[in-house]
């Protein structure tokens, strides 16, 4: 899981998921129901498993409503977007967010 903060961060970590799927995952430090989904999302670590990058937003704020508005996707903590080809494909948030969603999720895309 690699922490990011900035636009640059993020265009970086979009245009990592035209090689691979890439998850941004909104993290709230100080939720309980994000430091559950937060356990979840660090078991992503398979093979096949999508790269992950957090953005806690505490400390990335702009970022994460910048996340929302380039996506349309409304923001809430935890959140997880799934990213493929430079384009969210899937999303879900709160107690949904787990690892076992994120790689149904990947299993039901197609290329």
């Amino acid at each position: 899981m690699t922490d990011i903060a900035s636009p640059d961060d993020f265009r970086d970590a979009v245009r990592a998921s035209d090689e691979r799927p890439v998850l941004i995952f909104k993290h709230s430090a100080s939720c309980m129901i994000s430091a559950r989904a937060n356990r979840q999302i660090a078991k992503l670590d398979q093979p096949g498993d999508p790269e992950v990058f957090r953005v806690v937003v505490q400390e990335a704020r702009p970022l994460s409503n910048a996340i929302a508005a380039e996506t349309g996707i409304r923001h809430e903590t935890p959140q997880g977007i799934l990213f493929r080809h430079g384009q969210p494909v899937w999303d879900t948030s709160h107690f949904s967010l787990t690892a076992r969603a994120v790689r149904d999720a990947l299993a039901s895309l197609s290329d």
